[in-house]
């Protein structure tokens, strides 16, 4: 019990503080829609009208950027609080922290201009200390806009939504005059470096950024505690600064930890916390708690990841925040449920794709144990004119979350291409960026160019590729002479698989499929029973080829794609594993968890391809426990053969019979009974049409699952 109180202490990580207050400001907003004409109606008496009570986190698009591709609203809105100061904060530092707001603010305190921000991923910071009357009623006005423009990334909504809104929490921060920085974009003020991470020690530096807005320098105690996981201290730094009330003043505090327990992933998440307080006159006036997980990554070459030494599998997935009608306006809840749903799958890395996430998400991610790639929304089109808002958003997301142990990589770009000149040199230039900010991590770029010297790539630490063949390019198969090609070419470089994945609706079923995809075709079928058999084939090539360091599915859960309707639904990409309302894992989901996980796993596959035409037919099953018995309609069935891994059993030429036919699995592994069922209904001549209708869910039995 000790160890879990301890754990929950730590993952309250960024925003858990004593010596300065932190509270929730999501209450109480009000909301309206524009467009308005002109700026100055903002504060006209007309605009008083029409409001309605929101809570925040909160979107205007949760559900037309879901369900209608040509008719969404994407435009200004306005978000208003009434907040009333205490007389006694007079003379404190305040500030609005906003996790996310898409896409580009403006904060006005009665009425006057407090700041502005552009970028709906990354969190920002505004004082509003000198604009506030205390001990009186203050307005503020949010206005937000999520129109595309070409100087904000993304520049498009064509590869996911864009949701308009203050769709992540809002935090009201007061401070002494004397404190750790708030504005560092966002950052939590502390920079925890570590070095010569071994199992024997590890070197840890903690930078400390401190502000004084008194008219006098001070004299201050900072202090540094390093806790273990059971809330034992560990190791204690103090020294007395003097902080001058001219700029922001940087000190830093190092430390050795001897014999230490190292962060090793999902078989040990293990976190120590460090405290860094402000003390004056004996009491603590500021404090700041951050997650230390002590690791070293280190990718080898057509080799792998090694975690402290150790070599680790990159079993990965990407992940879109969005959920069917929420949004992106989603609580910890959600998040908690797709990080369950991740490791169920036996994920052990995941591409945050395709912009910064929540602070939760990342904080979750350290104490689970998951290996994490961090990317910007550089992505999908250039403009020329997003240089500087790139570089923006990329040094939020390393100042912001450069003390999370997950995070392996810096991702700089994805599907980017013409002109390949502007490109290349901003890549390069993001890649300076990223190496000032955090010479201790690897950094990434991703296109969907099959050749790591094409013009664009090689401008980062890894090359990410996307490939998506037998759906958008020749067949399944023709992934693996294009690995073996880039083993021949290029031997020496780190090369990883960032997405490949086909589309899965599940209302789309049918017995027998080939090798390419109907994803242009004239039918629009997107039938999961060609999913199924395209994850059994490239992942058995992938799992056979160690020249790619990792690779990722795109995507875990369908998400909405408002420009486009990519899965035979309008504005939604079905490339998930699992459906967008999360209540539905596909065929290939179960796929990946008998390849991944270490759960034992037994699963009858076409469950939903209920009414059978062929009275002769295979029957697949994943098990990895061992061998599975089949028995169709109580009659064992044994001839089998091995498919593209140790999980893949195909009975071939199973002999169906007129009407409900039960397919029964079992398997015995340590002592314990698996069975999983699922009902096929056949008839001479069939009607296939019924699969297309709506998917026939079976009733399944995953006995001791």
């Amino acid at each position: 019990m000790k160890r879990l109180t301890s754990l929950l202490l730590i993952l309250s990580i960024v925003m858990a503080t004593w010596g300065r207050d932190v509270k929730s400001f999501n209450d109480e907003w009000s909301f309206k829609k524009g467009p308005f004409p002109i700026d100055p109606v903002l504060f006209q008496s007309g605009f008083d009208q029409r409001w309605q009570d929101v809570t925040i986190p909160h979107t205007w698009n949760a559900t037309d950027m879901q369900n209608d591709k040509n008719n969404y609203y994407a435009g200004e809105a306005y978000y208003k609080k009434t907040y009333r100061p205490d007389a006694s904060l007079k003379d404190k530092r305040l500030f609005l922290n906003f996790e996310g707001v898409s896409t580009v603010m403006e904060l006005y305190v009665n009425g006057v201009f407090a700041g502005n921000h552009k970028g709906g991923y990354s969190a920002f910071t505004i004082e509003i200390s000198k604009l506030l009357k205390f001990g009186e009623d203050n307005e503020l006005l949010v206005k937000v806009d999520n129109t595309s423009r070409p100087d904000v990334i993304p520049i498009n909504s064509t590869l996911f939504a864009v949701y308009g809104g203050i769709y992540r929490p809002v935090h009201l921060i007061v401070t002494e005059k004397v404190n750790i920085t708030v504005t560092d974009y966002a950052s939590p003020g502390i920079y925890i470096t570590q070095k010569n991470v071994t199992s024997k020690s590890a070197d840890v530096d903690v930078e400390i950024k401190v502000e004084n807005k008194n008219i006098d320098a001070k004299d201050i105690v900072l202090k540094t505690t390093i806790y273990d996981m059971e809330g034992n201290l560990k190791l204690k730094k103090e020294a007395t600064v003097n902080v001058l009330p001219q700029g922001r003043q940087f000190f830093t505090q190092n430390f050795t930890v001897i014999k230490p327990r190292l962060w090793q992933g999902l078989e040990d998440p293990y976190l120590y916390k460090v405290v860094t307080q402000l003390v004056a006159n004996g009491s603590v006036i500021d404090e700041v708690v951050q997650p230390l997980g002590l690791r070293h990554f280190e990718l080898k070459a057509a080799d792998g990841m090694y975690l402290n030494g150790k070599k680790v599998p990159m079993y990965g997935v990407c992940r879109h925040q969005d959920w069917w009608q929420l949004g992106s306006a989603l609580t910890n809840e959600q998040h908690d449920a797709d990080l369950a749903i991740i490791k169920e799958v036996g994920a052990t890395t995941i591409r945050l794709a395709h912009y910064q996430q929540s602070e939760y998400f990342y904080s979750k991610c350290d104490s689970i144990g998951f290996m994490i790639w961090a990317e910007i929304p550089f992505v999908n089109r250039v403009s020329t004119k997003e240089a500087d808002n790139a570089k923006q958003q990329l040094t939020e997301l390393i100042r912001q979350n450069y003390n999370h142990p997950s995070i392996y990589t810096w991702g700089l770009h994805n599907e980017v291409y013409t002109p390949i000149n502007y490109t290349a040199s901003l890549t390069a230039e993001l890649d300076d960026l990223a190496k000032s900010e955090d010479p201790y991590r690897y950094t990434v770029s991703v296109n969907g160019y099959g050749d790591p010297g094409h013009g664009v790539n090689m401008n980062a630490d890894i090359q990410g590729i996307n490939r998506y063949f037998g759906w958008y390019e020749k067949k399944i198969q023709d992934i693996e002479p294009w690995i073996e090609g880039m083993e021949k070419n290029y031997p020496n470089y780190k090369v990883m698989l960032a997405e490949y994945g086909t589309e899965a609706n599940i209302y789309h079923q049918q017995e027998v499929v080939g090798d390419v995809g109907d994803c242009c075709g004239f039918d629009k079928r997107y039938n999961e029973t060609f999913a199924t058999r395209f994850h059994e084939i490239q992942w058995g090539y992938i799992a056979k080829h160690p020249y790619l360091l990792a690779s990722y599915l795109w995507n875990t859960f369908d998400f909405a794609t408002p420009a486009s309707s990519q899965g035979g639904v309008e504005a939604r990409n079905m490339k998930g594993l699992v459906t967008f309302d999360r209540n539905l894992k596909k065929d290939p989901f179960y796929w990946y968890k008998a390849n991944w996980s270490k759960e034992p796993v037994l699963y009858i596959t076409q469950r939903r391809v209920t009414e059978r035409e062929n009275k002769i037919t295979p029957v697949t099953v994943y098990s990895n426990i061992g061998i599975p018995q089949l028995f169709v309609n109580g009659v064992e069935v044994k001839n089998y053969k091995k498919g593209t891994t140790d999980v893949h059993y195909i009975f071939e030429n199973v002999e169906l019979k007129e009407g409900v036919n039960n397919i029964d699995v079992k398997a015995s592994n340590k002592g314990q009974t698996f069975e999983d069922k699922i009902l096929w209904n056949y008839a001479q001549g069939g009607n296939k049409s019924l699969n297309k209708d709506k998917p026939r869910e079976n009733k399944n039995e995953h006995i001791g699952l």
